[in-house]
């Protein structure tokens, strides 16, 4: 039976964290607020937690899911090759809606579906999510939603659409935006917008100039 905690309130807040924590470190699945819409994540190096993720929204292995880090220095022991435009853009937009796109370090044991060496890493703005992260490392967090439906900016909505397939459901009240992240790919010589969202390309541009779009 999952379980529902109030973040807007200092002790749901602690009790909340507490248990959504223990979740994660069990291998079982956690709802949580970021500053784009809510999210549904795991432990991002136990691949039988995160194969529940995918299995949880309806989402096969070709769309693997993305990592959530609580600080820019988490990049360090997760990618490889990352370029001097990626840290630009970390600078720039993070914490915030800007997912990157790297190598991952090959000497990572995790399994996020078929990344194909890849990682798309990103640091929300949420204070619950970052408090999260801060108690459980990297998380493989996607949005909240069956795949197909529109992604939830409240608790609520979430919850109707994975039920008890989630072990802690934490209520931080509606999110600040309807759009998901944009999505910055730095695998290749420039950077590749691949999804356009939270932050416009000609924002981006500012601090690379020779972003592309597809």
């Amino acid at each position: 039976m999952a379980v529902r905690f109030d973040c807007s309130t200092v002790a749901g807040r602690v009790d909340g964290l507490s248990e959504a924590t223990s979740a994660v470190r069990r291998g079982e699945l956690v709802v949580l607020p970021t500053d784009t819409v809510y999210g549904i994540g795991a432990d991002a190096f136990n691949a039988d937690a995160v194969d529940r993720l995918l299995g949880a929204k309806g989402r096969d292995r070709a769309m693997p899911s993305p990592v959530l880090v609580a600080s820019p220095e988490a990049l360090h022991d997760l990618v490889t090759d990352f370029p001097k435009q990626g840290w630009a853009l970390v600078e720039a937009f993070w914490p915030g809606g800007l997912t990157l796109v790297a190598r991952h370090l090959p000497s990572l044991t995790w399994d996020l579906g078929e990344t194909h060496g890849t990682v798309a890493v990103r640091m929300p703005s949420h204070p619950v999510a970052l408090d999260l992260l801060a108690e459980t490392g990297p998380m493989a967090v996607s949005s909240a939603n069956l795949t197909g439906h529109p992604s939830p900016q409240d608790c609520d909505a979430a919850q109707g659409m994975l039920g008890d397939s989630v072990a802690v459901y934490l209520d931080g009240g509606r999110t600040e935006a309807a759009v998901a992240s944009s999505i910055v790919d730095l695998t290749g010589p420039v950077p590749v917008l691949k999804r356009a969202g939270a932050i416009s390309a000609e924002i981006l541009r500012k601090v690379v100039p020779d972003l592309k779009e597809l």
